[in-house]
């Protein structure tokens, strides 16, 4: 399973396409997250960060 990563990084070289989702800000009408591993403000700073060196958003 490691040498397939390696392979895969290594075939980057075209191209490569990063996705980084949106956050989920909701929360349950228990007041729980819906999901907290996917709150703002863990995406919105990488986010933030691949756009300001110059990542393209497609």
């Amino acid at each position: 399973m490691l040498n397939a990563y390696r392979v895969l990084l290594t075939r980057a070289r075209a191209g490569m396409v990063i996705c980084v989702p949106a956050g989920n800000p909701n929360k349950t009408p228990n007041g729980f997250w819906e999901d907290s591993t996917r709150l703002p403000e863990f995406y919105d700073g990488t986010y933030e960060y691949l756009k300001s060196i110059g990542l393209e958003e497609i």
